[in-house]
């Protein structure tokens, strides 16, 4: 074993040797000696700002042990910032749980593209008249189309785009009726 805590390790090949880091004991010792996270540092933080506004600590001791929580690198540094308040014994940050083993989730299904063109289509009509009408109700049917076939998300979206244009189309002939009836009503009355 060196001085820096490493072993030597044959390599298999004749003449070349490596090291690996030692491994760490299990205690409360060896947990000071590793590496601590920026969460780590943020709970210290917080803990500092809950003890300056108790009034725990001054301003300015506040200040240096900030200072010091924002330049820490381990456990053991932390715990120092910390160690005189009563409430960091308590709430003290710990080593992150070991992380579950990523288990492999089916792809999610992509927003169909017309099924969104439709839906854009259909809200343009308030800007631009009845020109996005028509393609907001063909996208509309041709998204439909396809998300039953492949299996796409958007089928919401497509509705929406098709209800949109056909409402425009209904109210559009409503006011053409109404506008016609009311010409003739008006019309018959002048002579």
């Amino acid at each position: 074993m060196s001085d820096d805590g490493t072993a030597p390790l044959a390599d298999g090949e004749r003449g070349l040797r490596t090291t690996v880091p030692r491994v760490i004991q299990s205690g409360g010792h060896a947990r000071g000696k590793l590496r601590a996270s920026d969460t780590d540092r943020d709970r210290v933080v917080e803990l500092l700002n809950v003890a300056y506004s108790e009034g725990r600590l001054s301003k300015d001791e506040y200040d240096g042990r900030l200072e010091n929580a924002f330049s820490a690198r381990t456990y053991a540094d932390l715990d120092e910032i910390v160690a005189d308040l009563p409430v960091a014994r308590a709430t003290m940050v710990a080593p992150v749980a070991p992380v579950a083993p990523v288990v492999p989730v089916a792809p999610v299904a992509r927003v169909n593209g017309l099924a969104i063109a439709s839906l854009a289509c259909g809200l343009a009509q308030f800007a631009f008249g009845p020109l996005a009408t028509i393609p907001a109700i063909v996208l509309g049917h041709m998204a439909r189309r396809q998300i039953k076939r492949s299996g796409e998300q958007g089928a919401g979206l497509a509705l929406a785009g098709l209800i949109l244009g056909w409402a425009a189309v209904i109210l559009g002939i409503l006011i053409l009726v109404l506008g016609v009836a009311m010409s003739v009503r008006t019309g018959g009355t002048m002579q």
